[in-house]
C-alpha cells in the first residue's frame, strides 16, 4: 500500500477510533493560559544559545514547574551532556502499553540585540504576534508540553501508557543530548515531536490550508571543502592562492542543482498543498506530483525557498575560513557546505557529486562530525492520524490532513534510526516564512499558545488512554 492509499485508509479508520466526548474538555482552563504565558516569558528570557551554559538553567526551571504541578521528583531527571543538558520527565500511567515519547528542544539559535528590533530574549506581544528568540522554534511548544502534563496531573488523568517528555539541549548544534535521549528511551511505542509538522495558513487570506504530519525528514550533513597553497609574503603574490581557488569552487557549488526527486510522502504533500496554493506555485506542485519529470514545474517550485527542499537535495555554503595573517598569502582556505539530503540518497553519493562539481583535484572534501544519520520514514499509524485529525478538526473542521517531509533536521531522526516511529505534530498554524525561525525578529501568532494547549490535551488524552 503506497503512502497516499495508506493515509486515506488511516483517515477513514480514524473516524472510527475517536471516542465521542472523550476530549470535550480540551479547551484550556482559566489558569492554564496565564500559567503558560508566565512560563513562556521566563523561558524566552533564558538565552539558551550554544556556549552560554543556560540550557541546564532552563531545564531546572522546567523541572521545578513539573514538581510543583505534581510530577514526583523521582520521575524527573536533568541529564548533563557537555555544557548543555537534556530533561526527561515521566508522567506515569498504568504500564499496560509502551511509553509514548513527547519530543522538543530547549536551545535556540544565537541572536544579537543590535540586529533585532526588540530584545530577542524578552517576550513581547505586539499586533497579534509574540516576538522573541524561541517563540516559533520552539520554546512555546516546549512550554505548552510542560503545562499540558501539569494539567493532566491536576485532572487526575490515568493513561495506559507512560508519557515521557524529552527536551534536548543542543538540537540546533551537535544533537549530542538527542543521541543520549535516544539511547536511553528507544523502547517506546512512538514519539510525537512538537518541533515538526504543523499547519499552513494562506499567505494572503490567513485561512488554514493544510495540516501536515511529519513522517520523514531529510538527512543532515556538513561537508568541509579545503584548499591549500604554499603561502608566503603578501608583497609577493603568486597565482596559487587558496582563497581565489576556493572562490571558484564556491561558485561551482552555487551553480549546481541536484536533480528533482519524489517519494510517496512528498507526492501526497505536494498534492495537498498545491490544491490550496494560488498561482503558478500551486499549479507547479500539482503538476510535479503527477509528473516529476516536468522540468518547468520543478524550476517553479525550486525558486521558492520554502519548498525547494521538498523536491531535491540542497547544498549551500554556510561558513568560510581562510588565511592566517593580514600580510601573508593564505596557506589554506575552506568552506562549510551544509546539505539536506533527500531520503534514500546515501551521504557518500552526495559527497561524490560535490567532488565532481567542484572539479579541483587538489581540494579535499570531508564529512564533519557527528556522522550523518539516515533514518527511514515512519509508517502512518491509524491511531496517531486519528488523534491529530480530531484535534485539528476541532479547530478547523475542513482542513486537509497530509503526510509531510521536513526539509530540515529534527530530533526525530535519531529515534527513527533507533526504531521508534516518530511523527512531527506541531500544533501551530502559521504562514510560510512568516515566523522567521533562526532569523531576525522571530515571532509566532499569539493565538497559537491557547490553540496549542487545546491541541496537545486532546491528542494525549486520545492516544494514551
Amino acid at each position: 500500500m503506497n503512502t497516499a492509499h495508506a493515509l486515506r485508509h488511516a483517515l477513514i479508520a480514524a473516524a472510527c477510533c475517536i471516542t465521542p466526548g472523550l476530549t470535550a474538555a480540551a479547551s484550556p482552563s482559566a489558569q492554564d493560559l496565564p500559567q503558560t504565558m508566565t512560563m513562556l516569558r521566563h523561558a524566552i528570557g533564558v538565552p539558551t544559545v550554544a556556549g552560554r551554559h543556560q540550557v541546564p538553567v532552563l531545564a531546572a526551571y522546567f523541572a521545578d514547574q513539573l514538581k510543583a504541578g505534581g510530577i514526583p521528583a523521582s520521575d524527573i531527571e536533568i541529564i548533563p551532556v557537555g555544557e548543555t543538558a537534556a530533561l526527561a520527565a515521566r508522567y506515569r500511567g498504568t504500564g499496560e502499553g509502551k511509553p509514548i515519547l513527547l519530543s522538543g528542544h530547549m536551545d535556540v539559535v544565537a541572536a544579537k540585540r543590535a540586529d533585532w528590533t526588540r530584545d530577542p530574549f524578552s517576550l513581547v506581544e505586539e499586533d497579534g504576534y509574540l516576538y522573541g528568540r524561541g517563540t516559533a522554534d520552539m520554546k512555546t511548544a516546549a512550554v505548552v508540553l510542560v503545562q499540558t502534563l501539569i494539567r493532566l496531573k491536576r485532572e487526575g488523568f490515568k493513561p495506559k501508557h507512560d508519557l515521557i517528555l524529552l527536551l534536548s539541549g543542543d538540537e540546533e548544534t551537535t544533537m549530542a543530548s538527542t543521541r543520549e535521549l535516544a539511547r536511553r528511551f528507544h523502547d517506546a511505542e512512538f514519539l510525537l515531536n512538537a518541533d515538526a509538522g504543523g499547519g499552513t495558513l494562506d499567505p494572503a487570506s490567513g485561512k488554514p490550508v493544510v495540516y501536515q504530519i511529519q513522517a520523514a525528514e531529510k538527512t543532515y550533513a556538513d561537508f568541509r571543502i579545503t584548499l591549500t597553497s604554499p603561502g608566503g609574503h603578501s608583497s609577493e603574490p603568486t597565482a596559487d592562492n587558496a582563497i581565489y581557488r576556493l572562490a571558484k569552487v564556491i561558485d561551482r557549488v552555487a551553480g549546481y542543482a541536484f536533480p528533482p526527486m519524489i517519494n510517496d510522502i512528498t507526492r501526497a504533500s505536494l498534492r495537498a498543498t498545491g490544491a490550496h496554493t494560488p498561482g503558478a506555485l500551486g499549479k507547479a506542485m500539482t503538476r510535479f506530483a503527477d509528473h516529476p519529470d516536468d522540468a518547468a514545474a520543478a524550476a517553479t517550485i525550486s525558486a521558492d525557498p520554502a519548498y525547494v527542499g521538498q523536491i531535491r537535495t540542497t547544498c549551500v555554503a554556510t561558513m568560510l575560513d581562510g588565511g592566517h595573517a593580514l600580510n601573508a598569502l593564505p596557506q589554506s582556505a575552506s568552506v562549510n557546505v551544509n546539505c539536506r539530503i533527500f531520503p534514500g540518497t546515501p551521504v557518500a553519493a552526495v559527497r561524490d557529486t560535490l567532488v565532481k562539481v567542484i572539479d579541483d583535484r587538489s581540494a579535499t572534501v570531508s564529512v564533519l562530525p557527528p556522522p550523518p544519520v539516515e533514518s527511514p520514514a515512519s509508517p502512518l499509524r491509524e491511531d496517531v492520524i486519528a488523534a491529530v485529525t480530531d484535534a485539528v478538526h476541532a479547530r478547523f473542521p475542513d482542513v486537509e490532513i497530509a503526510p509531510g517531509m521536513s526539509a530540515g533536521a529534527s530530533d526525530s531522526m535519531y529515534f527513527r534510526n533507533a526504531g521508534v516511529p516518530s511523527y512531527g505534530v506541531d500544533a501551530a498554524f502559521t504562514k510560510p516564512d512568516d515566523t522567521f525561525a533562526h532569523g531576525l525578529n522571530e515571532k509566532l501568532p499569539a493565538s497559537e499558545v491557547e490553540a496549542g494547549l487545546a491541541f496537545w490535551h486532546r491528542v494525549l488524552t486520545q492516544l494514551a488512554r
